[in-house]
């Protein structure tokens, strides 16, 4: 069975109401709009390509922030837009996973 999508990009974007760590405080709304409007400006998004979705918890909130990307279920942390071109170039564009990002 063929993929809608070649890659499906879940981050974790929870915000955790009691002061527990979580996604939401450590930057994760502002990397997934720069991520998602990065591959959007690359080409990369749409069927058959890549596709960015918003989810809640993914519960590795103490491993945070984390992002999921699927079929090869493959979860990265990442600490700046750095870290989120080398997972775009390495693995979105190229098939190969970042490992020193790999949670």
């Amino acid at each position: 069975m063929q993929s809608h999508f070649q890659y499906h990009v879940f981050f974790c974007l929870n915000q955790r109401d009691n002061g527990e760590a979580c996604c939401a405080d450590k930057g994760a709304e502002k990397a997934f709009e720069y991520m998602k409007a990065k591959v959007k400006k690359l080409g990369l998004a749409g069927e058959g390509k890549v596709r960015i979705n918003r989810a809640g918890c993914l519960d590795r909130c103490g491993e945070g922030p984390v992002m999921v990307v699927y079929p090869q279920a493959v979860w990265y942390t990442f600490v700046d837009n750095e870290d989120l071109d080398e997972i775009i170039e390495s693995h979105l564009q190229n098939g190969k996973v970042v490992e020193r990002l790999v949670v």
